[in-house]
C-alpha cells in the first residue's frame, strides 16, 4: 500500500480539524455575551425556591432582572428586608426596608361552622371539584378544603384545618402560589402587622349566608357604625378593611355579631 494514501488524507482531516478549531475559537471570543459577575452574585444568595413570587420566571432570571434594573432588589418575597439589604449592598444601592406579607385567607367557614350541597369523595383538588356545582361548599364564595393551596404552597406554610386552609404565617412568604391556586380567589396578600380581617368572601345576602354559615358576614354595617376612624364599608353586602385607615382597635371585631371579623379579640 502506497504511504501517501493514508498520510494525505490523514493531513488533511487534521488540517480541516485546525482551521475549524481556529474558526470556532475567534467566534467565542467575537460573539462571547458578557455576563455582569453580580448576576452570579446574587443568584448565590437567593432562596433557590423558584417560586415565582417576584414575578420572574424563577431566581436566575429574578438575579438578571434585578442587576439589569428591571426588578427592585426587595423583590424576592421569601428572602424578605434580610436579602434586599444583601442585594442592594452588593449593586452599591440604597436597601428599601420592605414590610413583611403574608397570605390571608377570607374564610371561616370551617366544617363544623358551615353546610354542603352534597358530599364530595372526588380527586383532592379546589379546581377539579370547583367544576361540579361550584364544588359542594352550600357557600359558593367559601374554601372548598380540597387543599389546592396546600400543594401549591413550598414552604409547608398552609393545612387543612376542619376542612378550611389555615395559613402558618411564621413560615408564609407571600410567594403568592397559594392565591393562584384558590379557584375562589379567597385568598389574599396583606400585611403581617394586619390584626384585623375580614374572614367572608359572601357578596349573598344575609339571609342566604346566615343559612350556610354560622360565621359569614350578613352584611349589616353594624361594624362600619362602629368604626371611629371611617375604615370599614359595606360594599356588595360584604365588609372591607380600608388598611390606610385602620388602627387596629377592634371595634369591629367586638361589635360584629357573627365573628366574621379576626382580630386580637376575635372569637376562633
Amino acid at each position: 500500500m502506497d504511504l501517501t494514501s493514508i498520510v494525505y488524507p490523514v493531513l488533511s482531516i487534521g488540517g480541516l480539524g485546525l482551521v475549524f478549531g481556529v474558526g470556532l475559537g475567534y467566534a467565542a471570543i467575537q460573539f462571547k455575551v458578557f455576563e455582569d459577575p453580580n448576576i452570579a452574585l446574587v443568584r448565590d444568595i437567593l432562596p433557590g425556591a423558584n417560586c415565582g413570587g417576584c414575578g420572574f420566571a424563577g431566581c436566575d432570571a429574578f438575579a438578571t432582572a434585578v442587576v439589569g434594573g428591571g426588578a427592585k432588589p426587595n423583590g424576592c418575597p421569601v428572602g424578605g428586608s434580610a436579602l434586599a439589604i444583601t442585594i442592594a449592598d452588593i449593586l452599591g444601592v440604597e436597601a428599601v426596608e420592605t414590610e413583611r406579607t403574608v397570605a390571608f385567607v377570607k374564610c371561616n367557614g370551617s366544617c363544623s361552622r358551615s353546610s354542603n350541597k352534597y358530599e364530595y369523595y372526588g380527586v383532592n383538588d379546589c379546581n377539579i371539584a370547583a367544576q361540579l356545582a361550584g364544588g359542594s361548599k352550600a357557600c359558593g364564595y367559601g374554601c372548598m378544603g380540597n387543599g389546592s393551596c396546600v400543594t401549591a404552597c413550598q414552604f409547608d406554610a398552609i393545612h387543612l384545618v376542619d376542612g378550611l386552609a389555615i395559613v402558618d404565617e411564621e413560615k408564609c412568604t407571600s410567594c403568592g402560589a397559594c392565591v393562584t391556586a384558590c379557584p375562589k380567589n379567597l385568598i389574599d396578600i396583606i400585611p403581617s402587622k394586619c390584626d384585623v380581617a375580614i374572614t367572608c368572601n359572601s357578596n349573598d345576602n344575609g339571609k342566604i349566608v346566615k343559612s350556610v354559615c354560622t360565621v359569614g358576614c350578613i352584611g349589616c354595617k353594624i361594624c362600619e357604625k362602629a368604626c371611629e376612624y371611617d375604615a370599614v364599608h359595606v360594599t356588595d353586602l360584604l365588609a372591607k378593611i380600608d388598611y390606610d385607615k385602620c388602627t387596629m382597635c377592634n371595634a369591629c371585631v367586638e361589635k360584629c355579631p357573627t365573628h366574621a371579623i379576626r382580630g386580637k379579640t376575635a372569637l376562633v
